[in-house]
C-alpha cells in the first residue's frame, strides 16, 4: 500500500516521533497507519507520544557554573508530577542539560534539542528515552546562559526556582570568596523577591507612565485628598514612584540580609572591602511551571460522568 507525505505528517502528529521514523514505519507496514503505530511502539519510539498530551507543569530548574565562573547555564525541565520530579534519573538529565548549555552555547531551543548529549544521541533522543523509562511526559522548556564576567547560581526548594546572577568584577576577584557570597546573596534575593528590573535605569518610560496613571487614580480616590487640585496630586504621585523602584528593582530593594541598606549600597560596601569594582550586569530567574496551565482534576465530576 502506498503512502503520502500527508500520511507521514499524520503519523508524526499521532505518535510524536520524528519524520524519518514515521516514514520508515509506514514503509515497513505498507502504509497501514494502525500497524505503523504498532511498529513504532514495538521499537520503543512511540512511548513518549502516548503521553504527549499530558500537561508537564512540574519539574525542576538545574544550573551549572564552570570552575572559573565564566560560563553558566540554567535550564527548566518539566514533567507531570512532583514525585517524578524527584526521580534521580530525571534530575541527572536536567543537570547534564545545564552543563551542555554552559559548554556549547545553543542558539535556541530547537538547536539545543538537536545537540549531541551523549555519544550518538541528541538531547531529543535522550528525552524520549527518559519518557519511556520514567513513564511521564517530559519537556525541556527553556534555558539561559552567561559567558562573560562572574556568574553565581542559586537553586531554591530543590529546583522550584533557579537563578543565575551575573557580575562584572575587577581582575583577580573572579573567585574571591566575598564576591561569590555577594552573588549568592543577591541570587537568593531575586529568588525570594522576584524583582522585575535590575536597576531603576532599566525601567522603560511606558511602565513608569502606566504606574503614574495608577497612582494618580488611587490618590484621587483617597478621601484624604478630597478637594486637592490635580497639580498637587501629580506631585504626590512623583514622590511615590520611588516606592515602585524600591519594590521592583533589585538594586533599589532593601537587602534582605542587611539592616536598612539597599542592595546597591551593599554591593558598593563589598566592592570597597575587596578593593575593586563590582557591577551587577544581569540575572535570570526561572520558576518551575510558571505560566503553564495545570489541569484541574475534578474527581466528583469524573465519578458523576461515569455513573450517568
Amino acid at each position: 500500500m502506498a503512502f503520502s507525505a500527508a500520511d507521514v505528517k499524520k503519523l508524526r502528529e499521532m505518535t510524536d516521533c520524528g519524520m524519518m521514523e514515521c516514514k520508515k514505519a509506514l514503509g515497513a507496514t505498507d502504509g497501514d497507519m494502525d500497524k505503523a503505530v504498532e511498529w513504532l511502539r514495538e521499537k520503543g519510539l512511540a512511548t513518549a507520544a502516548k503521553k504527549a498530551g499530558r500537561v508537564a507543569a512540574e519539574g525542576i530548574c538545574a544550573a551549572y557554573v564552570s570552575e572559573n565562573g565564566a560560563a553558566a547555564g540554567l535550564v527548566e525541565v518539566n514533567i507531570e508530577t512532583d514525585f517524578a520530579a524527584n526521580n534521580e534519573e530525571f534530575r541527572a538529565f536536567a543537570a547534564d542539560l545545564a552543563k551542555l548549555v554552559a559548554d556549547k552555547a545553543p542558539a535556541d531551543l530547537d538547536s539545543f534539542m538537536a545537540m549531541e548529549l551523549v555519544p550518538g544521541k541528541t538531547v531529543e533522543d535522550v528525552r524520549k528515552e527518559k519518557v519511556a523509562t520514567i513513564r511521564e511526559n517530559m519537556q525541556v522548556r527553556r534555558f539561559a546562559r552567561y559567558a562573560t564576567g562572574t556568574t553565581v547560581s542559586y537553586i531554591h526548594m530543590g529546583g522550584k526556582i533557579g537563578v543565575l546572577m551575573n557580575m562584572e568584577v575587577s581582575a583577580g576577584l573572579e573567585n574571591n570568596a566575598q564576591v561569590i557570597e555577594l552573588g549568592k546573596d543577591l541570587a537568593m534575593q531575586v529568588a525570594a523577591m522576584n524583582p522585575l528590573f535590575r536597576d531603576k535605569e532599566d525601567v522603560d518610560q511606558a511602565t513608569i507612565e502606566k504606574e503614574k496613571e495608577i497612582l494618580f487614580v488611587q490618590a484621587k480616590q483617597d478621601e484624604k485628598n478630597a478637594g486637592k487640585p490635580d497639580a498637587i496630586i501629580e506631585k504626590m504621585v512623583l514622590g511615590r514612584i520611588g516606592k515602585y523602584y524600591s519594590e521592583n528593582c533589585l538594586l533599589q530593594q532593601d537587602f534582605v540580609k542587611g539592616d536598612k541598606i539597599t542592595c546597591e549600597k551593599h554591593v558598593a560596601e563589598v566592592a570597597k572591602a575587596v578593593g575593586g569594582t563590582i557591577v551587577i550586569k544581569g540575572y535570570t530567574r526561572f520558576l518551575t511551571g510558571e505560566g503553564i496551565e495545570k489541569k484541574a482534576d475534578d474527581f466528583a465530576a469524573e465519578v458523576a460522568s461515569m455513573v450517568k
